[in-house]
């Protein structure tokens, strides 16, 4: 009987662990599902349905907010070491978050016309290309260091106020400019102070952005400040935690 056990527990061990690779390989498409929903905004985007590309930039927010904690809770830099799934994140972020927003911002006229609008769209393409190339865009404290290329936000707040384009070229240089500028910005799934509010907060967010989309061209007010708020409570949330850390470097020399 004790060597029968013995058989079976290897036996099962190894179908553990074959579930947990396949968990961990389930978890890797589903950030690279990002990639898709890319292509599907392109597709979008040619056919000039912007609505219907920041609905797409909604799904790859979700996808990209959920991803970590599937890939932490299943270990996937256990049961795959040597596969960087931080890599092919970074790859998907970019693409959606950074490159597809000035795409379609561009496509829709936003950034004006000619090379100033290619000049423009440019510049927070760049800017971006630099900050997920620093090895310290995240910080120890799980803080994004410089404006985190929340360029597809920008385009929705862009879209949905009808912004005129010497707002945008303002809103996206002075974008540029901070993510050279070492505050740490909230990494809402991942910073510990405030974390259950940030969290539910920015459900709250995410629902509002699903609103005013739904709403468009007439976004009600009432959900737009909610929308806002969320904003203004990310942004002095970010400045207080980037206070704290400059107190606490200073104080430790």
């Amino acid at each position: 009987m004790g060597a029968q056990q013995q058989v079976l527990e290897p036996a099962e061990s190894r179908r553990s662990a074959s579930l947990w690779v396949a968990a961990s390989w389930l978890v890797h498409a589903y950030t690279a599902s990002g990639v898709v929903l890319a292509f599907l905004t392109v597709i979008a985007v040619m056919e000039g349905d912007t609505v219907r590309g920041l609905w797409l930039f909604l799904a790859a927010m979700v996808v990209d907010g959920t991803d970590g904690f599937l890939a932490r809770y299943v270990q996937v830099k256990r049961h795959v070491p040597w596969f960087d799934g931080a890599m092919l994140d970074n790859i998907v972020d970019y693409i959606t978050y950074a490159f597809m927003p000035m795409v379609l911002l561009w496509s829709a006229g936003y950034l004006g016309d000619g090379t100033s609008a290619t000049v423009l769209a440019a510049v927070p393409l760049v800017a971006s290309a630099y900050q997920f190339c620093r090895v310290d865009a995240k910080t120890e404290d799980h803080l994004f260091l410089g404006f985190p290329s929340y360029w597809n936000i920008a385009a929705f707040y862009v879209v949905v106020l009808d912004l005129a384009p010497g707002v945008v070229v303002v809103l996206l240089l002075v974008c540029a400019v901070l993510v050279f500028v070492p505050i740490g910005y909230v990494y809402p799934s991942r910073t510990t102070t405030l974390q259950i509010p940030t969290l539910a907060l920015t459900i709250l967010w995410l629902v509002s952005y699903a609103v005013l989309l739904a709403q468009y061209p007439d976004p009600s007010p009432v959900w737009l400040a909610i929308s806002l708020a969320y904003v203004v409570y990310y942004v002095v949330l970010s400045l207080y935690l980037t206070a704290r850390r400059s107190r606490a470097t200073a104080q430790a020399a």
